[in-house]
């Protein structure tokens, strides 16, 4: 079977952007966040090295580095946060009643020994922040026009293979379209100032 990527994104920005189902790896299911198992530990340890922390400023920055598609909960940083502290690689002082979290330097090195795949983190972080920059209350229902054209796209893929082609040719032919309409709208708003 053809690979086929998208725009040449890949199966990495499908399968993070479509909740985990990767269409070019139908044994995946849908994952229920953004974070893969031990991507918490590295992204908080990737943080405290950019500077000291509480960690509700750590849940506020893992929002804002995946333009607010991912939201951090207590219930998962603090255990981690917790586990860091435990393992020796961060360590915790009380500030103005809050617990701020600074990384050791056993810390800095587990960051070190893991930058390739705090790197992957962070560029899939990039590619759902600029995603979530389109996603306001009015685009918000093409949204999910847009999951059930992927579905029916996808489901008609794998039931009959040999229009693979046909349906990706259709869905480049309607995201140009897309495009047309939205350069001609531009286009008449220029025109009339």
């Amino acid at each position: 079977m053809r690979r086929i990527t998208l725009n040449g994104l890949g199966s990495d920005w499908w399968a993070g952007w479509w909740g985990g189902f990767d269409p070019e790896n139908p044994s995946t299911g849908p994952r229920r966040g953004f974070f893969r198992s031990g991507e918490v530990r590295l992204a908080l340890l990737s943080l405290l090295a950019d500077g000291a922390a509480h960690g509700y400023d750590l849940m506020k920055r893992l929002e804002e580095r995946s333009g607010r598609m991912y939201h951090a909960s207590a219930g998962t940083v603090y255990p981690v946060l917790q586990q860091l502290e435990d393992e020796g690689l961060v360590s915790a002082r009380t500030v103005d009643g809050k617990k701020v979290y600074s990384l050791t330097p056993a810390g800095g090195e587990e960051v070190s020994r893991n930058q390739e795949q705090i790197g992957a983190i962070w560029q899939r972080a990039a590619r759902w922040h600029e995603m979530g920059s389109h996603i306001t209350p009015d685009t918000l229902t093409l949204v999910v026009a847009v999951g059930q054209l992927a579905r029916a796209a996808l489901r008609a893929a794998k039931e009959h293979p040999e229009l693979g082609e046909r349906i990706r040719g259709i869905l480049i032919q309607a995201a140009e379209n897309v495009r047309a309409i939205a350069s001609g709208v531009a286009a008449g708003k220029e025109k009339r100032k």
